[in-house]
């Protein structure tokens, strides 16, 4: 039993508000992930939406689309304010959708990544990753997030939509901006960051689909052109669909799949014994991939609106309550994981949520699991003795989890 969790104590959890948590939370939240396992599974918040931290709980959700709905318009007109650019974004969005939209581009986006478009993409990544092993090698330091993690997904989601190299400087920033906004509770100035991010965004994806317009790329490679064209799906996409789900897809891969390199690397930086373990048994990468996608998810909330009454573990919830799945906790549910406080980069069965699941489950799955796959791998290969030296720093999110910085030697 982790004695972490025997602090925290049945009022103290009872009382957790995701909305102003409690010091501590931000940089280690798995305490008290564990404790809401343990004590309150089902937990409602003060604003009335409900915590929901069981890996069946959270698992049933994903699957029913009738009873529980992606789409958040009631939830981010106050938030955002109706009609404002972040409002826009993310209710025309496909992660926050339900269909005919959801369907319409999750079609589109499927027919672009096909496990044999996937897999034309690995020899290109493979050489952009030892490009970046080969630009590193001699620095006595570097930032495994600014100089490694964090160009990786730029590349590759660039090269998805064909976006010129030499244009993606601001992709990032934008896109750290306007996911940000997505965290339980903001400041003024980070809804104004969210706001200016996105409308910078959309005029220049404006004149980036004019341009596609006027000279098409390959459709069997660029999936801004199928996108344009609609292909795969029943009808064009209207421009403000377009432009925002080109939005989606260009912030989808960043954060997440950075968080995915970066988490990795410290995890096994952490975990010496596993560390050692992966240098003897290259073999084990996919199956590290998923312990670190289970123990330190990307992504660690999700959300969903009740469109009936229901009940889940003895609780009765009113149609239009908010959901938050906290996928962190459900990646370390006794019931489902067996110890789950031990990283191991061998376990098998791993039925994690980092994906989420159902009909929403991430349909960029298969890409971030080669991204991981090839970047990890290859760096440990390349400087099996790499060190991270004091000095790292926490994204300070509670949506998203990974590291602004993670100062490392090479070895």
């Amino acid at each position: 039993m982790n004695t972490a969790t025997d602090e925290l104590g049945a009022a103290e959890i009872g009382g957790f508000d995701l909305a102003n948590p409690p010091p501590g939370f931000v940089e280690d939240p798995f305490p008290f992930y564990d404790a809401l396992l343990r004590r309150a599974p089902v937990l409602r918040q003060p604003d009335g939406s409900v915590l929901l931290s069981r890996h069946g709980d959270l698992d049933r959700v994903y699957r029913d689309t009738t009873l529980f709905t992606s789409d958040k318009k009631s939830v981010f007109a106050p938030k955002f304010g109706s009609g404002s650019p972040l409002f826009e974004h993310h209710t025309t969005s496909l992660v926050f959708n339900d269909p005919p939209l959801h369907t319409r581009v999750r079609r589109i986006m499927a027919s672009a990544l096909t496990p044999r478009a996937i897999a034309r993409m690995e020899p290109g990544l493979i050489a952009a990753v030892d490009a970046l092993l080969g630009s590193v090698a001699s620095r006595p330091q570097l930032d495994l997030i600014q100089d490694f993690a964090a160009l990786i997904p730029i590349q590759i989601i660039g090269n998805l939509l064909d976006v010129p190299v030499d244009e993606r400087g601001p992709l990032r920033d934008w896109s750290l901006a306007i996911l940000g906004a997505l965290e339980p509770s903001l400041s003024s100035s980070q809804l104004e960051l969210g706001h200016q991010a996105v409308t910078e965004f959309k005029a220049y994806l404006q004149d980036l689909i004019a341009r596609r317009r006027a000279r098409p790329g390959d459709p069997e490679t660029d999936v801004l052109t199928r996108l344009i064209r609609g292909d795969g799906a029943e009808g064009q996409l209207s421009e403000i669909e377009l432009i925002q789900n080109c939005i989606f897809i260009l912030n989808a891969g960043h954060e997440t799949t950075t968080n995915l390199i970066g988490n990795g690397l410290a995890l096994l930086n952490d975990h010496p014994d596993q560390k050692a373990r992966l240098v003897r048994q290259p073999e084990l990468i996919a199956s590290a991939i998923e312990e670190i996608l289970r123990f330190r998810s990307p992504n660690q909330l999700g959300n969903r609106e009740t469109s009936a009454q229901i009940e889940i573990g003895g609780h009765v919830i009113a149609p239009g309550t908010n959901l938050h799945l906290i996928i962190g906790a459900a990646n370390r549910d006794p019931a489902v994981f067996d110890d789950p406080q031990r990283f191991d980069i061998g376990r098998k069965p791993n039925r994690h949520l980092a994906f989420a699941g159902g009909p929403h489950v991430c349909i960029g799955l298969t890409l971030a699991r080669m991204e991981g796959r090839i970047a990890i791998g290859r760096f440990l290969s390349r400087f099996p003795a790499f060190r991270i030296k004091p000095g790292r720093v926490d994204g300070g999110r509670m949506r998203f989890r990974g590291y602004a910085a993670l100062p490392a030697e090479l070895g």
